[in-house]
C-alpha cells in the first residue's frame, strides 16, 4: 500500500500535523493510532486551561482535541485506529500490525507524532516492597476521569510535574486526603499556575529538595518515609519523618516514545531524547520528520499544535517540491539553558528558537549571539517548568557560525 504521507500518532500533534498537511496541498495521507479513538492524552484531561494561547478561550481537553477532530473529519483525512507501528525503515516504509494482520505502508514521507510516555516507580531505585496503591499519576488520571475509579484515599504525590500537581487536585475534589507533594529539585517542575491552582488553592504542602526514600507495607501501601536531600540529591541522614498513605503516585518525569525512532537510526539529542531535526523538524534522514513529545516534552499543547503545523507543512513542501539544499547553523545553549530546539537552523528565513533554562531565577536576561549579532531579551521571571521562545530574523544570522543562547540575572 502506497501514501503520500503518513502520520504516526493521532493525539494533539498528529492531528494538527495532518490538518496542515492538507491544506497545504497533500490528498493521500493517512493518521496511524494505536488506541481506539484518536486525541491522544488529551482525552482523560478533563481539567480546563487548553487553548488559552492558541484559541483564547480556556477549554477541557476533549474540547481542544474534538476541535482538531472536526478539522480532520472535515477534510475527510483518513485515522487507522487500533493499529500499532511496529518498524519504521530509513526508506520511510511503515510496518504496521492491527486486527487484519500485519502490512506495510511505503511512504512519501512520514511524520513521527507518538507522543511521550511516564518515567516509571522503576527508574527511580526507592526502597521497600512492591504492594499495591502505587500508580503514575497518569495511570491514575485515566482511573479517575476514564473509568470513575478512585485508587485510593490518602495519597502522597512525588515529583511536582504538571500532571502530579493536577492529579493532587482532582484526588482531593473526589474526597481523598492527600498529604503532601514532594519534589526533589529544589524548584517545582510544572507551571507556575498549576502549582497556584492545584496546590496553594487546596492547601495542600509541596516539599521542595525532599523525596521518598522508603515505601512500608505487604499488601497495600501502608506508609512512605521521607527525607530532605543535599545539594548531590542524596537523602540527609536525620530528616526521615514517615507519613502514613494508601497511595503513592510517581509524576517524575515524561520520556519522549522515541522505541520506534531507535530502531530506525536516527540521531537523538541526550538533552531532548527527541531527534536532532532543524527550523522544518525534519530529521537527519530527508523526508522524515518529528513534532510534539516525541521531539521534546511541551508544557502547552498550544505549542504541540503549532510545531506539528510546522512539520505538516514542511512535509507537504517536501512531498509537492521535493527535497531543497540547505545551508545549516547549529544552535548552542550556553549559561543556565539546558537545551535549544531545533538543534540546525537553515539560512535565509526567520526563524523561532525553543528552550528551556536549568534553574529558576527573577529578572532574566536572554542573551542570542550569532556571528557580530548579540540580542538581549528581558524576562520577569524563568523557570525549568515553562518553555521559553524567541523569534530570530534571518538577517540577524545570515552570516553566522552558530546560534548561542544564554540566559542570565539581570546586573
Amino acid at each position: 500500500m502506497k501514501k503520500q504521507l503518513v502520520i504516526i500518532g493521532g493525539g494533539p500533534a498528529g492531528l494538527a500535523a495532518a490538518v496542515a498537511a492538507y491544506d497545504a496541498g497533500v490528498r493521500d495521507m493517512v493518521v496511524i493510532e494505536r488506541e481506539e479513538k484518536a486525541g491522544g492524552i488529551l482525552k482523560q484531561c478533563i481539567h480546563n486551561g487548553f487553548g488559552l494561547t492558541r484559541f483564547k478561550e480556556s477549554m477541557t481537553g476533549p474540547e481542544y482535541a474534538q476541535r482538531f477532530l472536526d478539522e480532520v473529519n472535515a477534510r475527510g483525512i483518513e485515522i487507522m485506529t487500533n493499529t500499532f507501528v511496529t518498524g519504521l525503515g530509513t526508506d520511510k516504509k511503515v510496518t504496521c500490525m492491527n486486527e487484519s494482520g500485519v502490512f506495510t505502508l511505503e511512504a512519501g514521507a512520514v511524520i513521527l507524532a507518538m507522543g511521550c510516555r511516564e518515567r516509571s516507580k522503576g527508574a527511580l531505585n526507592i526502597a521497600g516492597t512492591r504492594p499495591a496503591g502505587l500508580f503514575s499519576a497518569g495511570t491514575a488520571q485515566k482511573y479517575v476521569n476514564i473509568y470513575g475509579y478512585l485508587p485510593g484515599k490518602r495519597v502522597v504525590i512525588l515529583g511536582s510535574g504538571d500532571i502530579g500537581l493536577i492529579m493532587a487536585r482532582r484526588m482531593t475534589l473526589e474526597g481523598a486526603k492527600v498529604e503532601c507533594v514532594c519534589e526533589i529539585m529544589e524548584h517545582s517542575s510544572g507551571l507556575r499556575r498549576n502549582i497556584a491552582q492545584c496546590l496553594d488553592d487546596f492547601c495542600i504542602p509541596l516539599y521542595l529538595e525532599h523525596t521518598i526514600v522508603e515505601i512500608k507495607g505487604k499488601e497495600r501501601v501502608e506508609s512512605v518515609v521521607i527525607a530532605q536531600v543535599d545539594k548531590e540529591k542524596q537523602p540527609i541522614p536525620g530528616t526521615e519523618r514517615e507519613i502514613p498513605c494508601d497511595t503513592v503516585l510517581f509524576s517524575v518525569g515524561l520520556i519522549p516514545e522515541n522505541e520506534l525512532t531507535k530502531e530506525t537510526g536516527l540521531a537523538l539529542d541526550p538533552h531532548t531524547k527527541g531527534c536532532f531535526v532543524d527550523e522544518n523538524r525534519e530529521t537527519d534522514v530527508s523526508g522524515i520528520f518529528a513534532c510534539g513529545n516525541v521531539l521534546h516534552v511541551h508544557d502547552l499543547v498550544d505549542f504541540v499544535s503549532e510545531e506539528a503545523e510546522v512539520a505538516g507543512r514542511a512535509a507537504a513542501e517536501y512531498l509537492i517540491n521535493g527535497d531543497s539544499e540547505h545551508v545549516y547553523i547549529p544552535t548552542v545553549a550556553g549559561e543556565n539553558v539546558g537545551y535549544v530546539l531545533p538543534q540546525r537552523a537553515g539560512k535565509g528565513k526567520d526563524i523561532k528558537l525553543y528552550f528551556r533554562v536549568r534553574s529558576a531565577f527573577r529578572n532574566a536576561v536572554i542573551r542570542v549571539e550569532a556571528g557580530e549579532m548579540v540580542k538581549t531579551y528581558k524576562r520577569i521571571a524563568v523557570a525549568p517548568g515553562e518553555m521559553e521562545n524567541i523569534t530570530i530574523k534571518a538577517a540577524d544570522f545570515a552570516d553566522a557560525q552558530s546560534i548561542r543562547v544564554s540566559v542570565t540575572r539581570e546586573a
